[in-house]
């Protein structure tokens, strides 16, 4: 008899967990159950979708072909209840589903703060494809927005209602952007290329009440006593993961849902991958929660070869992100900021120079972008290694940089030169992978 694989959820660790199961047990029952009425798509690309860059019908990287190619079976349903002991999976719609291994990859939903008039029509966030067509069409009428957050999604709101012409305000709470990742040169550029693109940013401000007219946005009021009339609120301030049925199966939780390293819950036979599950991690020696499009695939696949009958530990990597920040590629490995998930080692050196023309021109580049008006790139030295870096602009340091992160390489070698005021930077960074890369072929032989 097929073993009856559930799957909750159809997102990167959904697909990736169970393309990995069929790979492994071409007899399996494999049903994917999500709520989303729009399937399986790219939550990167609604960013892109947003400023109008790429068509909505664009996002889809599996077409129903795919699908059937690989017998995976798809129901859009809401569960309400998960009962372990049973093996079964309730629906709203009283239903209930057997399952002998289930995977929950139910992602995360945006954080909504408790202010006043939070409900009204035109407050929105952007979790998923409705919210972007709804962003969408509500820009269609919006003069004014105002955009609240800190981090990536932030951003993603800000150029969004930028590039379909309503005039933005950002406001943040601190006195720069995204502070406890990016350095204060960082965050100036970021800051610079939006203000001169037209968006005004309110540092140090925080609403405090959402005005409405009519069941309808009309301004907010600040802490500070100011009004400021806007037709939309756009709010991105964090994510919570869904927890729900992991609740009503008593799963052990904290702020996500705890496996072991094999990715399976306190449950016998449930799993989790993606924004809900909370894995240990030995480098900082705590359970941690990941929100990257990569880990969960990656958490997909893991959890995919055990839930079929394998035994694979999950390794949290390097965190490794390309973004863009202001239309600016911008990618971030490792250890970069000042606050969670920096090194704590005493010895963590953080250097930063900008233009080379000499690195923006090697072979081997990872080019994104085509014109860059900024190339920075800083790295977070720790003892012999480099814990962590960011690049911005020109992407040809990228990968190196990923690799040596990665395999915590000794740099000693040019670690000093690294420091001298001055340094060509990228050069001495290039010309020393390129040294790495070839030794370690050479060894392999």
């Amino acid at each position: 008899m097929s073993r009856r694989y559930l799957i909750l959820g159809m997102g990167p660790a959904g697909l990736s967990a169970a393309e990995t199961i069929r790979a492994l047990d071409t007899t399996a029952d494999i049903l994917l159950v999500s709520d989303d009425a729009y399937g399986y798509y790219s939550r990167p690309g609604l960013a892109y979708y947003l400023t109008g860059e790429l068509r909505d019908d664009a996002l889809y990287p599996f077409t129903e072909q795919d699908f059937r190619e690989r017998d995976l079976r798809r129901l859009q349903a809401s569960a309400v209840a998960l009962h372990p002991g049973s093996h079964q999976l309730e629906l709203q719609d009283g239903r209930r589903l057997d399952y002998d291994r289930l995977l929950l990859a139910t992602g995360s939903l945006a954080f909504k703060p408790p202010l006043p008039g939070i409900d009204l029509e035109g407050v929105v966030k952007l979790d998923d494809m409705a919210d972007a067509q709804e962003i969408v069409e509500r820009c269609r009428r919006a003069r004014t927005g105002v955009v609240v957050g800190g981090g990536i999604t932030a951003l993603e709101l800000v150029e969004g209602l930028h590039a379909r012409r309503v005039h933005t305000r950002y406001f943040l709470r601190s006195e720069r952007y995204w502070g406890n990742v990016l350095d204060e040169a960082e965050s100036q550029i970021v800051e610079r290329r939006l203000q001169e693109r037209g968006v005004e940013i309110d540092f140090h401000t925080e609403v405090e009440e959402i005005l409405g007219r009519k069941g309808h946005v009309a301004a907010v009021r600040t802490v500070d006593g100011r009004t400021v009339e806007c037709d939309l609120v756009a709010v991105a301030i964090g994510v919570r993961p869904r927890l729900k049925l992991a609740r009503s199966a008593d799963l052990e939780l904290d702020r996500g849902i705890l496996v072991d390293e094999h990715l399976q819950s306190s449950a016998a036979g449930v799993f989790a991958a993606g924004d809900v599950a909370q894995v240990y991690d030995p480098v900082s020696g705590r359970a941690v929660l990941d929100t990257l499009w990569g880990v969960a695939v990656s958490q997909g696949r893991v959890a995919g070869t055990n839930m079929a009958g394998g035994s694979e530990s999950y390794v949290k990597g390097v965190p490794f992100n390309v973004t863009r920040l202001a239309e600016l590629t911008t990618t971030i490995i490792g250890a970069v900021g000042s606050g969670r998930g920096g090194s704590r080692d005493d010895d963590l050196v953080g250097i930063a120079r900008g233009d080379s023309e000499t690195w923006r021109h090697r072979e081997d580049a990872v080019v994104v972008q085509d014109e860059f008006e900024v190339n920075r790139v800083r790295l977070l030295v720790s003892g012999q290694a480099i814990a962590g870096a960011i690049v911005m602009g020109d992407q040809t340091l990228s990968r190196p940089l990923q690799q040596l992160v990665a395999g915590q390489v000794d740099i000693s070698p040019i670690r000093d030169q690294l420091l001298q005021p001055d340094a060509p930077l990228g050069d001495l960074v290039h010309g020393f992978w390129t040294r790495w890369r070839s030794s370690d072929a050479t060894s392999e032989h």
